[in-house]
């Protein structure tokens, strides 16, 4: 009897290592497979045509443009546009094709609030390319937008819909084929989370419009992922714009810049948003019939520029920072500023005694929703710890936001920026957002290099009106934000 005992017990312990190590094969499982995922879609290649660095040509062609909003000698807040009027230009002029990619494309707001009241910049530009393209049928007109606009496929707005029935084809980007900036949380939705919504069903209440159509969870799940196609270019057969703007109503008051580019540059940018078409399965043949019109050559080329995307854009500014010496000037102008390797060249370059300034938005307001300073607060105190020579400013905020994109790179004779959609941050930098940016250098005395260094004097001087505060106005040196900042730009849980 004993013997038997004996022989149950160890029957019951097998069987209970047995289950033991069963569960520990399948929590291991569960764990593993979403690393994989992840790993694969934070390290997979790029698509083809994305992430590229174009020839540079010469032209004598560029203009520089800006929006400002600031406050006068009398304390009254004025506005400053040129950019929309310019794109409203392009549009009117074009002859044979309108290719544009706009981030930021609807009029999500919250309507009922009493403080919030703006123009009608999505509304506009769609009523202007649907009378373009009713006027003159024969204008091929190419329209690509992210699909945060639908909330990741839940609704198509008006403005949308009326633009594919005048006969504009709209291209709602795909981002899938993209890497994921979000590893932590995209391994595990893809593996386990886009399983549970399909539903068409919409019931959850709209986060960007409370008064918006009614969502679903698979909006929210894609809407974790934090990618996007975050470029804002327009271009037609004669010239091409690459501006931080987004036609959006809520940000219709942000300061902003824009490069008006023509010649063979536009072959590059025409380039880069056929790629983008691609992936996601428009039939490019249409591009084929688009034809660049160059001017004659001309003798007083007095421009290099150069188009960048995605993680070119890190190359070129990495560059120009390691360049610059004690006798050059680094001026920056920025929404958002996180990206180690960025924040180290910086430091680096200080202790080469290079003279930087920064100008910086306070991160603060957001469509009438306030921020509280991540990440710009914590790395500027980052960038002036100690006895560090780097001058910071802010950018006096009445709402809006100051939403370019910009670094200036300063030598006795000759000046290059490199501007466009993107934010100085790991996601916009590193491969995982779409972006447009251009890199335009020219010697001193060239109007178009003489009106880019006016501008950031002018607000970092505060000619002519209120534009910005000095450092310790909205300084902050907390831990806690410190260590947040850090974890979401490391990680990518994080919108900037």
């Amino acid at each position: 009897m004993p013997l038997r005992k004996h022989a149950s017990s160890k029957k019951k312990v097998a069987s209970l290592l047995e289950k033991k190590t069963l569960l520990s094969v399948i929590i291991f499982s569960l764990i593993l497979i979403p690393l994989m995922v992840s790993l694969y879609h934070y390290l997979k290649p790029v698509p083809q045509g994305i992430s590229v660095k174009g020839e540079r040509h010469e032209t004598s062609d560029f203009q520089f443009l800006y929006d400002l909003t600031y406050e006068n000698a009398k304390g009254e807040v004025e506005y400053e546009q040129e950019i929309s009027d310019y794109i409203y230009h392009m549009i009117a002029e074009a002859e044979d094709f309108i290719v544009a990619d706009m981030f930021l494309f609807n009029d999500d707001y919250d309507h009922t609030n009493p403080d919030l009241d703006f123009p009608t910049l999505a509304n506009d530009l769609a009523e202007l390319l649907i009378q373009k393209k009713r006027k003159s049928p024969e204008v091929d007109i190419v329209f690509i937008t992210d699909p945060i606009n639908t909330f990741y496929g839940t609704y198509m707005p008006e403005t949308i819909d009326q633009m594919k029935d005048a006969g504009i084809e709209v291209i709602i980007t795909d981002l899938e084929p993209l890497r994921d900036s979000n590893p932590i949380y995209s391994g595990f939705s893809r593996a386990y989370l886009n399983w549970f919504d399909t539903s068409e069903s919409s019931y959850l209440p709209n986060a960007f419009r409370a008064q918006g159509p009614k969502v679903n969870v698979l909006s929210y799940l894609n809407l974790l992922h934090f990618k996007a196609n975050h470029r804002k270019t327009i271009m037609t057969e004669r010239e091409g714009l690459i501006t931080s703007a987004n036609p959006h109503d809520a940000s219709a008051y942000h300061s902003n810049v824009a490069y008006v580019m023509q010649g063979p540059f536009l072959n590059d940018l025409l380039a880069s948003e056929r790629a983008v078409a691609e992936m996601s399965g428009f039939d490019t043949a249409l591009f084929d019939s688009f034809q660049i019109k160059s001017k004659s050559a001309e003798t007083n080329e007095a421009y290099t520029v150069q188009l960048l995307t995605e993680q070119k854009i890190k190359t070129s500014l990495l560059e120009s920072i390691n360049l610059a010496q004690s006798t050059d000037m680094i001026k920056i102008g920025m929404f958002y500023i996180s990206d180690r390797d960025i924040i180290a060249a910086l430091l680096e370059a200080e202790r080469r005694e290079v003279n930087i300034q920064l100008i910086l938005d306070i991160n603060e307001d957001a469509f009438g929703v306030k921020k509280i300073g991540i990440p710009n607060r914590p790395v500027a105190d980052e960038l002036i710890k100690g006895n560090s020579s780097i001058d910071i400013r802010w950018y006096q905020s009445h709402g809006e936001q100051f939403h370019t994109k910009f670094l200036l790179y300063e030598t006795k004779e000759e000046v290059t920026m490199i501007g466009g959609s993107t934010n100085f941050t790991r996601r916009n930098l590193q491969d995982y957002n779409l972006e447009t940016n251009v890199r335009i250098s020219g010697a001193k005395g060239q109007p178009g290099i003489e009106d880019m260094l006016q501008y950031f004097d002018r607000i970092w001087e505060n000619e002519g009106g209120t534009y910005t505060v000095d450092y310790s106005e909205h300084a902050e040196a907390t831990v806690w934000k410190d260590w947040l900042y850090h974890i979401q730009e490391w990680s990518g849980l994080s919108t900037f």
